[in-house]
């Protein structure tokens, strides 16, 4: 069904939202959209700044603290 649908079509269904929203909402929308996006973005790299985080404190509580004479032994 979409598949039909022209750069023509396109530039009609974008007047019909003008028209029908106005410019001052649709400017307004695409900033809160944009405000989602930014604060999206934000949250997934502050998740990936604690996985880090937290993968390194892991890897030092995980290191070998076995005597060095004992590791002769094995």
């Amino acid at each position: 069904m979409l598949n039909n649908i022209g750069p023509a079509g396109l530039i009609v269904i974008a007047v019909v939202v003008l028209v029908l929203f106005g410019r001052g909402k649709i400017s307004s929308l695409m900033g809160e959209v944009g405000k989602g996006i930014t604060a999206f973005k934000k949250g997934v790299k502050e998740n990936t700044d604690e996985i880090e985080k937290q993968t390194d404190e892991v890897s030092d509580a995980a290191r070998d603290v076995t005597p060095s004479d004992e590791k002769d032994k094995v």
